[in-house]
């Protein structure tokens, strides 16, 4: 199951938090209000022995560099 990252909207704590289903409820571990959003998550790929960060892996399209944002 996944680990999500999550910002809360009322006290800005951000944290991640292990997803057991899609119909989880999630709530800020600070504050406990339910008016949390899921954060975009940098994963990372191993193959033949080395780690890339997905973030170094480009594809086109916005922020892989083909929208002209970076």
């Amino acid at each position: 199951m996944p680990i999500y990252e999550y910002r809360c909207t009322e006290c800005r704590e951000e944290f991640e938090t292990y997803v057991a289903g899609h119909a989880t409820a999630v709530a800020c571990r600070a504050c406990a209000s339910p008016n949390v959003t899921r954060k975009l998550s940098v994963f990372g790929l191993r193959a033949a022995g080395s780690f890339t960060p997905s973030s170094t892996m480009s594809t086109g399209g916005c922020c892989g560099g083909g929208c002209g944002c970076h």
